[in-house]
Formats: structure tokens, C-alpha cells, sequence
């Protein structure tokens, strides 16, 4: 399926997929954009399927898939992204004229009225509730190598930037235990819940972690605030690799210093703590100058996020009131040539870069960014990285229909 224009399913393998007397055929369509994690709600969508007697197979991009659809599934990810959401609606809609086509996912549910627009037949805003604990089809996968679970839905915090609230609400718990949800020849478990540590049951998920013995990864981030010494103590029993905070207004500087140096006293590596950074929202240069300075001093990573309002339809198109256009090409520019991976890590010259830079120009600019000695560099993929069919699949390059 990493092709759109060819089939990516074998006639024999669709014909056993679908070979129950009036079961239902239903295609899920992943759009061909940028992502760096499968469809995780097509996966629990096909296991849903398969428990009411229907059949399910999973296409990226525009393709074949070998068989006429009763029903399109189209999933979308970031409204930025909304083109090739838009382009696949379209081409299915005219291969399959009888098929009813829904479009779900975070643009169908943020921007309902413009996905409209695609030609779908059904606009799916929010989750679905229906298959919300179904345990993902990973066979539909088999090249990728980590169960993405949520343990919760929502957030205790409002943030203005964030599009959780909108579209999740309220924190609330949605498994009581993750072992059911953890693929067996996965090496991986993925969290995808926006605050962990804010749920009733973090402990009784980690104690769950150290039995299983797989790596782990926090993708959506820790609340620094509820990093304690218990909490720091907990995650240094688990196998991570990363420890992701985020630093968005000087308001956490604080808490989020404690929680660092509770990470730190627990024995986790300070580079090892990445620490994302929101620019172009309501502060100014100096200040975003003030925190990335601040975390290098730490002896952590800063991760510079610049701020997209969550319904806009062009990527890095915003600028906010304190900020200019050239300004945020100076983050683009440092970030690629100063920083490593799109991060500032804490390197002995970039820390003294900052700390003598007397305003954001001279932090930013260009020269004399190597005075000390040159740390050596390891690849890392911290927030960045290659699309999820790209990363470490390189002997299977299509899912299978089920």
C-alpha cells in the first residue's frame, strides 16, 4: 500500500477476506499524507467490523484494492493535511459511485463543513464510540512493530493552543488495564493519552509496563506539573528512551525545573529529557529566547513547536501579533543548522551560544555558532522522523486484506 496508483491486495487473499455469504465489504482508506503512525482508528474500525460479520481491508493513498466496496471508510489526520483527504474522497467516489463513503478523523471533526466539501457522503465528527476499545487490527499491519494505545480520552487542562478539549473533552479513563491491547510480536507500547499521570489508574498501567518488559514511549507527553519523586522514581523502572515535558509558558518554569530534577535525581539522563517548546502563540521572541536559554542550562533538550491554530488549512502559515515572518524563518534556520534533528540539544557551544546572546537576533543568528568543541552527533527521531511505512519496514511494504 505505500503505492497510490497500483493494487496493493492479491485477487486469492481479497477472495478469502470476503468469502462469507452477504458479508459486508468495506474498504479503509488511509489518505496518502505525511504521518509517522499507522491509522490507529481504521485499525479498531476493522476489528469492529469483523466482530458484526463483516470484512474489512486497509489501502493507503488512491489505489486498487481488488474487489467493489459496499462501504468507504476515509480517515484524516491534521487539517493542514486536508488535500490528499480530499483527493482520495474524490477518487473513490468515482470508482465506486454505489459505495457510501464516510470521512472521520481529526479535520472531518475540527472543519465538518469544508470536509463536506470532499464529497463524502457522511462527515464522522469525533470518536468512535463504538469502536473506541476494540483492540486494533495489527495484522492489517504486520510491518509495523508497536501497539498505540489510549488509556484515556480527553484532558484536566484547557489549553487554548490545543484541540484536545474540542475534541475529547474532559479527561475520562477508557481501559482499565493495557495487556489486552499489546500485540504479542509488537517490541513496542505506544501511549497516546494526552495526560497520563492525570488518570486514576497511571500506577496500576505502569506496574503492567515492568511485567510486560517492552519498550515504551509516552508520545504525547508527561504533565511536568505531576512529575513528582514517586512519578520520576516509577518511569525509571520502565524501558524509555525519551521522556517528553513541554515548556509552554513561563507560568510552568517551576514545575517544570522540580520535574526535571526529579527525572535527573532518579537516575534518567538529562538529554534523554526532550522538552517541547510553543512559539507564535501569544508570547514574543525574547521570552521564547528566555525558555529554549533556560532549558539548555538544564542540560535538556528543547524541541521548538511553533503554534498552527488547530483549524488552519496551510502548514506554517500563521504568524502571531509579537512575532514576524523573518523571525520564524531564524527558529527554521537554527533549528536545521545550530540545532540537530530539528532540537537544541544541550551542546557545550549552543549553551554558551544562548547564554551570552544578549536578545533573540543574536541567539538565532547564523554566526559563531561553534566556539566550543563540537559534540558528536547520533541520529536521533525525536518529534521529526519518516513516514511510518518508511521507518524500519523494509521487507513488507503493503498491509494485508483480513
Amino acid at each position: 500500500m505505500a503505492s497510490s496508483n497500483k493494487s496493493d491486495f492479491s485477487e486469492t487473499a481479497v477472495q478469502e477476506s470476503f468469502s462469507g455469504i452477504g458479508m459486508r465489504r468495506i474498504l479503509l482508506v488511509e489518505p496518502d499524507y505525511y504521518t509517522r503512525f499507522p491509522p490507529l482508528g481504521l485499525l479498531k474500525l476493522a476489528t469492529f467490523i469483523r466482530h458484526n460479520k463483516g470484512g474489512a481491508a486497509l489501502i493507503r493513498g488512491c489505489g486498487e484494492p481488488g474487489f467493489v466496496p459496499d462501504e468507504i471508510f476515509v480517515t484524516s489526520l491534521f487539517t493542514y493535511a486536508w488535500k490528499p483527504v480530499h483527493e482520495a474522497v474524490k477518487y473513490y467516489k468515482r470508482k465506486y459511485p454505489h459505495a457510501r463513503v464516510v470521512l472521520g478523523g481529526i479535520y472531518a471533526s475540527l472543519l465538518p463543513d469544508h470536509a463536506l466539501k470532499s464529497g463524502a457522503d457522511v462527515i464522522h465528527k469525533g470518536i468512535s464510540e463504538e469502536a473506541e476499545t476494540c483492540v486494533p487490527a495489527w495484522d492489517l499491519v504486520p510491518e509495523w512493530d508497536g501497539s498505540i494505545i489510549f488509556t484515556s480520552r480527553g484532558c484536566i487542562r484547557t489549553c487554548l493552543f490545543c484541540s484536545v478539549p474540542k475534541l475529547e473533552g474532559h479527561l475520562r479513563s477508557v481501559i482499565s488495564s493495557i495487556k489486552p491491547y499489546v500485540y504479542p510480536s509488537h517490541t513496542r507500547i505506544i501511549f497516546w493519552d494526552n495526560n497520563i499521570l492525570a488518570t486514576d489508574n497511571w500506577r496500576s498501567v505502569f506496574q503492567e509496563l515492568k511485567e510486560l518488559d517492552k519498550k515504551v514511549d509516552f508520545n504525547q507527553g508527561l504533565d511536568a506539573r505531576l512529575v513528582n519523586k514517586n512519578v520520576a522514581q516509577e518511569l525509571a523502572l520502565l524501558r524509555i528512551n525519551f521522556i517528553r515535558l513541554a515548556y509552554d509558558t513561563k507560568a510552568i518554569k517551576k514545575p517544570l525545573s522540580k520535574a526535571i530534577r526529579c527525572l535527573a535525581d532518579a537516575g534518567i539522563r538529562k538529554r534523554s529529557i526532550i522538552v517541547y517548546t510553543l512559539y507564535n502563540f501569544d508570547e514574543d521572541p525574547e521570552e521564547f529566547k528566555e525558555r529554549v536559554t533556560e532549558l539548555l542550562a538544564q542540560g535538556v533538550v528543547s524541541y521548538p513547536m511553533r503554534y498552527e491554530p488547530i483549524t488552519s488549512l496551510t502548514k506554517n502559515h500563521h504568524v502571531s501579533k509579537k512575532w514576524s515572518i523573518e523571525e520564524l524563518n531564524m527558529v527554521a534556520r537554527a533549528r536545521r543548522v545550530l540545532g540537530f534533528a530539528g532540537a537544541f540539544p544541550p551542546y557545550e557551544g549552543l549553551v554558551e551560544k544562548f547564554s551570552r546572546a544578549k536578545d533573540f537576533h543574536e541567539a538565532f543568528s547564523l554566526w559563531g555558532t561553534r566556539k566550543g568543541k563540537k559534540a558528536k552527533r547520533k541520529v536521533a527521531r525525536w518529534a521529526g522522523g519518516l513516514d511510518w511505512r518508511k521507518q524500519t519496514q523494509k521487507h513488507s511494504r503493503h498491509a494485508q486484506p483480513d
